[in-house]
């Protein structure tokens, strides 16, 4: 038995209606969109928001990549997470770096141009021997201290529940904005206040996954992928950490 794809059995059906329906002089045919869906498509907005945002807290992990704008600076996310840590590359200005977390042990990497960009922040440096300090850790894995202030800045981005919590939240009045499609899957879209207040694709095939997020005022678009997909985590070796000392360079 030949088997036809969506797409075309879709078109067939427009054609059909076109033909028959249209020439009879009537309205009204066409494919159910939420036709062997999981459903959520036909909820009230809110709902479809509860329950992708449970579906998010459920999952073990997940991959996160796109832009995020924030304090007008655009950093550049390819993270993936999972309940006791992360790991991924941030690009911000120009600069890279990856970021490792597991567990309360939070890792920094960079090469020597990032660190030649920092400032010590200590007393009595100079340039020769932060050039030195830059040699040292470039490519290194750097252990951040849990009281430096670059802790809680750094972690949030290795932080699967911290992260998910701020980045899907729309603002304004929840409505849908029709069915769409994200990378092959087929999507209802809610939005807030029309699109300005963020716009979420959510999963209408198996979890109701949230796929794409457009934060509110232009603040960035982040891709999920990845639901539910194992990873290694685990702490470099001890030959790829350096011990920085009692506080990071500030950027």
């Amino acid at each position: 038995m030949t088997v036809i794809p969506r797409t075309r059995r879709a078109a067939l059906v427009s054609a059909v209606c076109t033909l028959v329906v249209g020439g009879l002089g009537l309205t009204g045919c066409g494919e159910d969109p939420n036709e062997g869906t999981n459903g959520v498509g036909k909820l009230e907005p809110a709902k479809i928001q509860s329950a992708t945002r449970a579906a998010a807290t459920a999952a073990d992990t997940v991959r996160l990549s796109g832009a995020v704008v924030s304090n007008g600076r655009t950093y550049k996310l390819d993270m993936r997470l999972k309940e006791d840590g992360g790991t991924g590359s941030v690009t911000s200005e120009g600069s890279t770096f990856r970021l490792l977390k597991v567990g309360e042990h939070l890792f920094l990497k960079a090469d020597k141009d990032f660190w030649d960009h920092q400032d010590s922040g200590k007393d009595g440096g100079d340039e020769d021997s932060e050039a030195a300090a830059a040699d040292k850790l470039d490519g290194m894995y750097v252990k951040v201290p849990t009281g430096d202030p670059a802790y809680k800045r750094f972690s949030g981005f290795t932080d699967k529940d911290v992260l998910l919590n701020s980045l899907l939240t729309l603002h304004g009045t929840l409505s849908t904005e029709g069915h769409h499609e994200q990378s092959g899957t087929r999507t209802i879209r809610i939005t807030g206040d029309k699109g300005s207040g963020g716009t979420l694709d959510v999963s209408l095939e198996g979890t109701p996954y949230p796929l794409r997020l457009v934060r509110a005022g232009d603040a960035g678009t982040i891709l999920l992928t990845d639901w539910g997909k194992d990873f290694t985590l685990e702490e470099p070796d001890e030959k790829s950490v350096v011990d920085y000392g009692k506080q990071l360079p500030t950027s």
